[in-house]
C-alpha cells in the first residue's frame, strides 16, 4: 500500500515547531513542509492576499498527493482555513482551534490568556474560538512581537529573553489568568522563560502540541495512519533561498534539517470540492 504524506505550510519557519510535534506523535508519517519565506511575514498582508497565498500553497501540496493539510501559521489559520476547507476534500487543520479547545478544557478560573503576534491578537481568532466553546470564559490577550526574533536568534534562555518576557507578561499575570495559550508557532521555543514568568499556577497551552494530537486523531479515525513500524521521511520546500531557513530551522528542530528545495509557486486556483489543484 502506498501511504500519502501530511502536508504542512507556514509563512516561514515557525511552523517547524508544529512539524516537530507531528513527528514526535507520529514518527512513522511522511511529511512535506512548505515555508513561504519569500513573502513572510503574513501579518502585515490583507486578508485577501493571505487567502491567495494559502490557495497557491495548498495547490502545490495537494499536487504531491497529501492526505491531510496542516495550516501551521496563526495568521493563515485565522484568515484562510474556511476557504481551504471548502476547496479541498482532504482534512484541513489549523493551529487555532486545537489550542482553543485545550484552553477551554483546562482552565479552572475561566480566565484564559492568549499571547501572539500583533496580527493574530488583532484578528481576535483565539478569543472567538474559545468563546464558541464556552462563552463564559474571559479571554485576555497580549501581543508579544519581540518573541519571534528572539526565537529565531536562539535567544531563548538568556537575560534579554527573560527581561522581554517579564515586560510583556507582568500585566497579564496580574489579571489572574490560570491558562495561557502560546498563540504563535515560535513561542514554544521560549516556553521555559514564559512558564518562569507566569508562575507554577498557570497552565501553558502549546498550540503545536494540540494540533499534532488533533491530526493524529483524524488520521486514526479515517484509517489513514501509517503502521507504527514504518519510519517517516521529511521533505522541505521554501520560496526563497534555503540558507537562512536551514540555519534557523536547525535551531527549531535540533539539527537534522536536510533536503530543502527552493520552488516557485504558480498562481493557482483550487476547484471547489477537489483534493487536487486545477
Amino acid at each position: 500500500m502506498s501511504w500519502k504524506a501530511i502536508g504542512i505550510f507556514d509563512s516561514g519557519i515557525g511552523g517547524l515547531t508544529v512539524l516537530k510535534e507531528l513527528v514526535e506523535v507520529m514518527p512513522q508519517e511522511d511529511t512535506i513542509y512548505l515555508g513561504d519565506t519569500a513573502r513572510v511575514p503574513y501579518g502585515a498582508k490583507s486578508p485577501e492576499t493571505v487567502i491567495r497565498y494559502a490557495v497557491e500553497i495548498a495547490s502545490f501540496l495537494v499536487k504531491r498527493d497529501i492526505k491531510l493539510l496542516v495550516v501551521a501559521c496563526n495568521t493563515a489559520s485565522a484568515l484562510s482555513l474556511e476557504t481551504l476547507q471548502n476547496m479541498l476534500t482532504i482534512p484541513v487543520v489549523g493551529v487555532i482551534e486545537p489550542g482553543a479547545r485545550r484552553a477551554a478544557a483546562v482552565t479552572r478560573s475561566g480566565r484564559v490568556g492568549v499571547i501572539g503576534t500583533e496580527a493574530t491578537i488583532k484578528s481576535s481568532a483565539y478569543t472567538r474560538a474559545i468563546k464558541r466553546i464556552n462563552p463564559a470564559i474571559e479571554v485576555i490577550t497580549r501581543a508579544c512581537p519581540l518573541f519571534v526574533p528572539l526565537a529565531e536568534e536562539g535567544w531563548t534562555g538568556n537575560e534579554v529573553a527573560r527581561l522581554t518576557a517579564r515586560s510583556y507578561l507582568a500585566g497579564l499575570k496580574e489579571t489572574g489568568v490560570d491558562t495561557l495559550v502560546l498563540g504563535c508557532t515560535h513561542y514554544p521555543l521560549l516556553k521555559e522563560i514564559i512558564a518562569e514568568c507566569m508562575g507554577e499556577g498557570v497552565t501553558l497551552v502549546d498550540s503545536a502540541e494540540e494540533t499534532a494530537r488533533t491530526v493524529a486523531e483524524i488520521l486514526l479515525h479515517q484509517g489513514l495512519l501509517r503502521p507504527a513500524a514504518e519510519q517517516g521521511n521529511h521533505h522541505y520546500f521554501v520560496t526563497d533561498v534555503p540558507a537562512g531557513f536551514i540555519r534557523v530551522g536547525n535551531r527549531f528542530l535540533g539539527g537534522n534539517l536536510e533536503d530543502v528545495h527552493q520552488i516557485k509557486l504558480e498562481e493557482a486556483h483550487v476547484q471547489e470540492g477537489s483534493d487536487v489543484a486545477a
